[in-house]
């Protein structure tokens, strides 16, 4: 029994012989997008000369099942969060030091937001994308929601025991549910949990149980990925405002290339740094940056990003389920770094004003410090918002770019959640917690290692070797 148990947990191969990240999970999502890419060019030539509210069938499907999936990541986010915190907090009991983790967490956060920020301030007065833009002027207008420095404080305080809100328009009920106030909900019940000794312990099984078996049901969305992905990409192809690329084309330009030197120079120099392989971070982490590229949303991919960096990565569970969602809500270098940084120095530049030192010192505080301020609300467009009030620039700048916002947005996302699963690991690596033979486990692929039962096989696997 010994040796099938620990057969089951080494990486696997096809039948060909070939590794298991060139015909497994990764290759199907690789697949997924090529398919979307080619479904979206003819969609796009079917939508050709239709008004934007009559698109072709092909379209409607995409649009259809893109969403439906993107629901059904966002559906699990709640009892995700609320189990795996509430386990992580009672777990942490078992890691040493658990206040030096939270506070080394916040630090690696801030220190990947700050070179994140600097290259974004770096390609922007390089590439000066706001001067002698085409964009029309006329196009600038006040964005509907503002970030504030209050908003982050009073978006912590619980509206209600879920965290659940509401909001009614066009005769239709929206309920939302505010990610940053669970967060704060579920850590002060595993505190309680904890502090309530044994009388707690079958309210501890019952979550870690309950855990589980969230964990099985992500792993069905999971493995509908490559055709969630197929929808989205082909929905951005055929939908998305391309047209504006005209004018906003060195925006674009812009914001991409400081989103690629966060992935390729920032990122690459903190792994290095910690003695991990880049090739090999990247490699174990293609999941999340492809969905959360294709879905635009790191609370969506959220659960894809716990699992990623808990069972490819070699971050235990008790931190991973900490850190996480802890960086799905505040851990955005594309959305509250790069974005604010470039965006913010477009608008001067469109309207002829010359920042100061003093200006782009306060770019770089906002972007480090102030991304938690957008936790609940409307992510990077909030922020930039709070960027621009904060400098004392124009709020109305922020209308000259919604139209690019679904490209740009896009890249963001990727950056975020990539950022979000990088901190977690450097994190785990330095304070000596880190689980070595599970990120060699990982080494030809991550799709059986997200199996829920190729994770227990491999457990059981090192109990053996023990």
């Amino acid at each position: 029994m010994s040796n099938t148990t620990t057969a089951n947990a080494q990486p696997q191969e096809t039948k060909r012989g070939l590794p298991g990240w060139a015909t497994g999970f990764g290759a199907q999502v690789i697949a997924g997008l090529i398919i979307g890419l080619i479904v979206g060019f003819i969609a796009s030539g079917m939508d050709a000369g239709r008004a934007e509210d009559d698109a072709s069938w092909l379209t409607t499907t995409l649009t259809g099942i893109g969403s439906a999936y993107v629901q059904l990541l966002k559906v699990m986010v709640p009892p995700l969060i609320f189990a795996a915190v509430v386990t992580s907090v009672a777990n942490l009991r078992k890691v040493t030091n658990a206040a030096s983790l939270a506070i080394s967490t916040l630090v690696w956060f801030a220190i990947t937001a700050f070179f994140s920020v600097l290259v974004g301030i770096l390609v922007a007065v390089v590439l000066k994308p706001g001067v002698g833009t085409s964009v029309d002027a006329a196009t600038a207008a006040d964005p509907s929601h503002v970030g504030s420095w209050t908003a982050f404080l009073q978006s912590m305080l619980p509206s209600n025991f879920i965290g659940l809100g509401a909001s009614f328009s066009d005769g239709e009920v929206s309920l939302s549910f505010g990610a940053l106030q669970l967060l704060v909900i579920s850590l002060a019940i595993g505190i309680a949990a904890v502090k309530a000794g044994k009388a707690a312990d079958p309210f501890l099984r019952f979550t870690e149980s309950f855990l589980k078996v969230i964990q099985v049901i992500l792993w069905w969305i999971i493995r509908l990925a490559p055709i969630g992905t197929a929808a989205l990409i082909g929905k951005a192809v055929a939908t998305y405002g391309w047209d504006a690329l005209g004018s906003l084309g060195k925006f674009v330009l812009a914001m991409y290339i400081g989103l690629a030197l966060v992935l390729g120079v920032v990122y690459p120099a903190v792994l290095k740094l910690n003695g991990l392989s880049v090739f090999g971070f990247y490699k174990r982490v293609w999941p999340v940056f492809s969905l959360g590229f294709v879905t635009r949303s790191s609370m969506g991919v959220m659960p894809v990003t716990e699992r990623v960096t808990e069972r490819a990565m070699g971050v235990p569970s008790e931190y991973a389920s900490f850190a996480i969602p802890l960086g799905a809500t505040t851990k955005m270098d594309g959305c509250a770094s790069v974005y604010p940084a470039v965006a913010s120095i477009f608008v001067a530049q469109f309207y002829g004003i010359d920042l100061t030192l003093t200006q782009y010192l306060l770019i770089i505080f906002v972007s480090v410090i102030g991304s938690a301020a957008t936790a609940g609300t409307t992510g990077a467009t909030v922020m930039l918002t709070l960027t621009l009030s904060t400098l004392g620039l124009p709020l109305a700048g922020v209308g000259l770019l919604l139209a690019i916002e679904p490209i740009i947005d896009m890249g963001r996302t990727a950056v975020n959640v990539t950022g979000q699963s990088l901190a977690a690991t450097i994190v785990a690596k330095r304070a000596g917690i880190w689980d070595k033979d599970t990120w060699d486990a990982a080494e030809d692929g991550v799709a059986g290692i997200l199996d829920p039962e190729s994770a227990e096989d491999a457990e059981d696997a090192a109990l053996v070797r023990s």
